[in-house]
């Protein structure tokens, strides 16, 4: 599923790279510290990879 916005998309980004890199699961917060602790590596993926042209700065709604 791809992100529905560039916020869901850095906060995407922020979670793979904590569970790729444990030292980094300190910095996170709110909705990327969420992700991080439901969604798996591959899912993360999908949502970071999204292309960025075209979507909204934020959506309301599910983080996920």
């Amino acid at each position: 599923m791809p992100a529905r916005s560039k916020a869901q998309q850095k906060a995407a980004g922020a979670a793979l790279a904590a569970k790729r890199d444990p030292a980094k699961v300190r910095d996170l917060k709110g909705p990327s510290r969420e992700m991080y602790e439901t969604m798996n590596e591959h899912q993360l993926e999908e949502f970071a990879e999204t292309k960025l042209a075209g979507k909204p700065g934020h959506v309301k709604g599910s983080v996920h």
